[in-house]
């Protein structure tokens, strides 16, 4: 882990949007990542929520098309964006599918070779780049929040269960609920975990929901006119499961609405004013 290098910086709602890049000792190479500082954090360190983006994004999909830096300011909120996957060392084939490799790393830990190498974006995620951030950014690193979209939101569930001293509070939009359960998950928990499913559960909410207590109340939104709904995202499976374990779990069904990112700056200002109200 080295210092980060500022890429980029632009004045954005009084605050400043920072591009950034450093040397992880996660994923052993070079990643980039965004930061939105609002106002407030001229001022002193500040509560900041991740956003762990979907399958194909990079760490400027959410940057560019969320329009969130406006309720960030407001609210006094900094935002967090990784990358999906590192992109530095290639290997055969991890760019043959959308869904696998480059832009899709799944939020987990590689076991299986050559990916565990350096997709250990679990650790990154829930380690590595938090401490970083409290100490080299005004960012109150007792006061996160995590988020993301589809793989993302995975991502973000997984997070906030196993990382709950990490995470303090935690939302999704349109999230795979249950990955050992769909085509996506099971393609990726196979490539980059082993064929052995016992290992998988680590990173499925509705397995983990089972044994670990989510931080606080999870805010999930689905759009009905999700082309992926019933056969990737499967809201319904992780209601079931939070029921049965006693944990809250809040999902909202939209009418009308789709997998884009139109969807997700819809309902964005909802969930960084949920993050907001849990971080104090």
């Amino acid at each position: 882990m080295t210092a980060l290098v500022t890429r980029s910086s632009q004045r954005c709602f009084g605050g400043v949007q920072l591009s950034l890049e450093h040397t992880s000792s996660a994923c052993a190479g070079p990643m980039r990542l965004g930061v939105y500082l609002p106002p407030q954090a001229e001022k002193g360190p500040v509560a900041a929520v991740f956003y762990l983006a979907g399958l194909t994004c990079t760490e400027e999909t959410f940057v560019i098309k969320a329009g969130a830096q406006r309720v960030a300011a407001e609210l006094g909120l900094a935002l967090v964006t990784p990358d999906t996957s590192p992109r530095a060392e290639r290997y055969p084939g991890d760019d043959a599918s959308w869904d696998f490799g480059v832009g899709a790393g799944f939020y987990v830990d590689a076991t299986v070779e050559p990916w565990a190498r350096t997709y250990k974006m679990f650790s990154y995620v829930t380690s590595e780049l938090p401490n970083l951030l409290r100490a080299e950014l005004p960012i109150d690193g007792s006061r996160l929040g995590v988020t993301g979209h589809s793989m993302g939101g995975h991502g973000a569930l997984v997070a906030a269960l196993r990382a709950p001293t990490v995470f303090r509070s935690v939302s999704a939009l349109a999230p795979i609920c249950a990955p050992m359960q769909c085509p996506w998950g099971e393609k990726a928990f196979s490539g980059y975990l082993g064929e052995d499913r016992a290992t998988w559960a680590a990173y499925d909410a509705c397995e983990l929901l089972k044994s670990h207590a989510l931080p606080s109340e999870a805010l999930i939104d689905q759009g009905l006119a999700d082309k992926f709904l019933a056969g990737q995202l499967k809201p319904e499976l992780i209601e079931a499961r939070a029921a049965e374990a006693g944990q809250r779990v809040r999902v909202r069904r939209h009418e009308g609405y789709d997998h884009s990112y139109f969807f997700v700056q819809s309902f964005i200002e909802e969930h960084l004013r949920h993050h907001h109200r849990a971080l104090g």
